[in-house]
């Protein structure tokens, strides 16, 4: 198993709390009775996204590995919400919903949440949804701006694997991208084949209905639905220094660079990346 310890937990908090322990050292942290205020925490549910979304076509996702041909964060499917949330509820799949702005397409569920005072401002014109079914997951990764992330789950467990940037050296980072190598277990990881991952430290939370989890900036997460459920995140700005310039790279240098290498070598591209993951971690752990 990898080295995780949990990621603390408080019932509640204040903004004064949550500045000093946790954004200030840059540490998760969960949140268990944060938002029992909101309409949306008795009335968010799978059955409820069917009610008030069914008719909305929504962009599907799965955990096939990254080719040269498919744009960056591009849909693998579509499907009407209501079909969606009942193949979620019959049988496990593969199939997630990412990056979904509530706002644009399903404008009444504004009314259900209210942006809290975390001490950051939030970027209120991104509030997102995640759906999965069970034993569904993303990739490990880090959000391309580097934010600070409000993760507020809802319906179902969800299991969230983190680590902080310090780690990267060991985690099989892929060159100019944001993700890890594809093919590794992060619940029951391979050491003979994925040594370095026996020195990465990380933390481990299990997200229940209506908990926060906060993830600091530039952290990578790794999901896994134990149950079909859905999460909202809302995110604010990095605010260190060297994190904003990263995010910046990351978003007018990194991307449209790894975009021309895909357009110019192809396969090839992706696959002398998968390999040099393993080349420079292996290096560095060496060092």
């Amino acid at each position: 198993m990898l080295d995780l310890v949990q990621v603390p937990r408080v019932k509640t908090i204040t903004k004064q709390e949550f500045i000093e322990n946790y954004f200030k050292p840059q540490k998760p942290v969960v949140i268990e009775k944060f938002i029992e205020n909101w309409p949306a925490y008795s009335k968010w549910s799978l059955e409820y996204m069917k009610e008030v979304a069914g008719d909305k076509t929504v962009p599907l996702y799965d955990d096939r590995p990254v080719k040269h041909d498919e744009g960056f964060n591009e849909p693998h499917a579509k499907m009407k919400m209501s079909e969606y949330v009942d193949l979620l509820k019959k049988e496990p799949t593969r199939y997630r919903i990412f990056l979904w702005n509530i706002l644009k397409e399903v404008p009444q569920l504004q009314k259900d949440f209210s942006y809290p005072d975390f001490g950051l401002r939030l970027m209120k014109g991104l509030p997102m949804l995640f759906f999965g079914g069970m034993d569904s997951y993303t990739f490990m990764h880090y959000d391309i701006d580097l934010a600070n992330i409000f993760h507020f789950h809802f319906e179902g467990k969800k299991q969230c694997i983190l680590f902080d940037q310090s780690q990267s050296k060991y985690l099989y980072k892929i060159p100019h991208s944001l993700i890890t190598r594809e093919d590794i277990d992060f619940v029951n990881p391979d050491y003979n084949k994925w040594p370095a991952l026996k020195h990465a430290k990380g933390y481990i939370a299990n997200l229940n209905h209506g908990e926060v989890l906060y993830m600091p900036e530039g952290y990578w997460h790794y999901m896994r639905y134990i149950t079909p459920g859905f999460s909202m995140s809302l995110r604010a700005i990095a605010r260190h220094p060297k994190n904003l310039s990263k995010a910046l790279y990351n978003i007018f240098v990194m991307r449209n660079y790894d975009n021309f290498m895909r357009k110019r070598k192809g396969q090839a591209w992706i696959d002398w990346k998968n390999e040099e993951a393993i080349t420079r971690t292996h290096k560095k752990v060496a060092q």
